[in-house]
């Protein structure tokens, strides 16, 4: 039986994983490939305070796990299927079920992140690793002096454009709308770049090619004129979806299948936290789902207390 079980060792499962080794609070953390998360597909991050030339992203998810070994918290390799509660004289012990064991705990904080949207045209999932990427770390060194195309217009698509930008021939940055919702300085550094192109109210409707991506079909949204726009490499940063599939019988989400949680991370079920990704809000950076991870191992651990 553990005091808490943290689903998810992103940054916010792992500032989560801190707190509560500092609680000394009997912790386990879950996590179904490496920790890190999504924000490991970007390969630095400029804005993390105390970084004033960015931070590596593998560096600083170094640095957080080292601390959390440090206190002590076990972390093990395994997928969560669904996150279940039992009554025990009014004090619900949940079950985190996972293809090879069932693990219990008092209380339970969610931290489970979110994955990349698909465009969802034709030709997208035929292109996969052939062209089609939603990871400019992963796949840049293949596009090296090739022609490629990066669709959306937030932080993380402006942000893999610049780093995409260092390999490619050239960039062309494809929104849907003619204002970008990424951060001013992030545009102005795109804009200032002499490899990125930009193509605004505008969209994909099909991905074409043989055995690889040679173009795309472009519409303009205002005009509704198209065009072929010639192509080696597509790459899709168009928002997130969570991974809150085991936890849809047990807690609220919103209609996108967030969790909703009130302001000290509180959810719907009694013991249960939610931070980071995987919850309803406005801002998706790694500086504030670190703290919303030490308010909700802050609230655990209160809970924990009163249970005593």
């Amino acid at each position: 039986m553990y005091d808490v079980i943290i689903i998810g060792a992103g940054p916010a499962g792992l500032v989560a994983g801190l707190y509560c080794g500092r609680f000394r609070l009997n912790t386990l953390i879950i996590e179904k490939i490496n920790a890190g998360g999504q924000i490991v597909l970007s390969p630095t991050i400029e804005n993390f305070p105390g970084f004033p030339s960015g931070v590596s992203t593998a560096e600083l998810i170094e640095r957080i796990k080292k601390q959390v070994d440090e206190v002590g918290v076990r972390m093990v390799t395994e997928g969560v299927l669904e996150v279940s509660a039992a009554d025990n004289s009014g004090i619900p012990v949940y079950t985190v079920k996972t293809p090879d064991n069932n693990y219990q705990a008092k209380t339970v904080i969610i931290a489970s992140g979110a994955y990349s949207k698909k465009l969802a045209v034709p030709g997208e999932g035929e292109f996969i690793g052939r062209g089609v990427s939603y990871c400019g770390t992963c796949d840049a060194p293949f596009f090296k002096n090739k022609e490629i195309v990066v669709v959306g217009g937030g932080d993380r698509a402006v942000e893999e454009a610049i780093f995409l930008a260092g390999y490619a021939s050239k960039v062309t940055l494809i929104h849907r709308r003619q204002e970008l919702r990424a951060s001013r300085i992030l545009e102005e550094k795109a804009r200032q770049n002499p490899g990125i192109n930009f193509k605004l109210d505008s969209v994909i409707e099909k991905i074409t090619g043989t055995n690889k991506v040679e173009a795309i079909k472009i519409k303009n949204v205002s005009s509704g004129a198209t065009e072929d726009y010639s192509c080696q490499g597509v790459f899709i940063f168009v928002g997130i979806k969570p991974n809150t599939d085991f936890a849809k019988n047990l807690l609220h989400l919103d209609e996108a299948n967030f969790i909703v949680t009130e302001q000290d991370m509180k959810t719907s079920a009694k013991g249960v936290f939610a931070c980071g990704d995987c919850i309803k809000k406005n801002l998706y950076q790694v500086v504030n789902a670190c703290g919303e991870a030490a308010a909700a191992a802050d609230s655990a651990h209160r809970y924990l207390l009163n249970l005593k």
